[in-house]
């Protein structure tokens, strides 16, 4: 009179699996991506090949085990690999070049960093006697104004530079 109720359990499976995915989105740990997995691999593929109730439920519980502690790590190294921070707005100008664009006059003048943006800016060491064109390196930010020391000339310039000197 009642329906065997195993016969409707495929549908169970897909139910469960999607409500792994679901709580999945929620958390973004992969744990309940791979227990959906074991779900759909185990739970679902052994129904699909007509195995018992018990069977079902052993492959999905074998095979979430075994995703949860074979792909899941590999995963989340993937991810955690790929998402080095990344320095941004005043924190990225630290490091970078520029070019002085105005003479400095006592300590104060104006650079043009690599990224583009004129900034005004201060000398961190006693005046070095940079003129307009010189290259500079962001030492610090003081509010909106960038604090400068002279750049090293590039390893190929300076030999440059002594070999012409040399040949004088």
């Amino acid at each position: 009179m009642l329906p065997d109720l195993t016969q409707y359990l495929w549908i169970a499976w897909l139910v469960l699996a999607l409500l792994f995915v679901i709580i999945e989105l929620v958390t973004l740990e992969f744990t309940f991506l791979m227990l959906a997995g074991g779900t759909l691999i185990g739970g679902l593929g052994v129904n699909l090949l007509g195995g018992p109730w018990w069977a079902q439920v052993l492959a999905a519980a074998v095979i979430s085990t075994l995703l949860l502690f074979t792909i899941r790590p590999l995963l989340l190294r993937a991810l955690r690999r790929s998402s080095r921070l990344q320095p941004t707005n005043v924190d990225a100008l630290y490091g970078i070049g520029g070019r002085v664009m105005a003479p400095f006059v006592e300590g104060a003048g104006s650079v043009k960093l690599d990224n583009g943006e004129t900034w005004t800016a201060r000398l961190a060491v006693a005046d070095p006697g940079l003129v307009a064109g010189s290259r500079v390196t962001v030492t610090a930010v003081r509010g909106a104004t960038v604090e400068v020391t002279p750049a090293d000339p590039p390893p190929s310039a300076a030999a440059d530079a002594a070999t012409d000197r040399s040949a004088e």
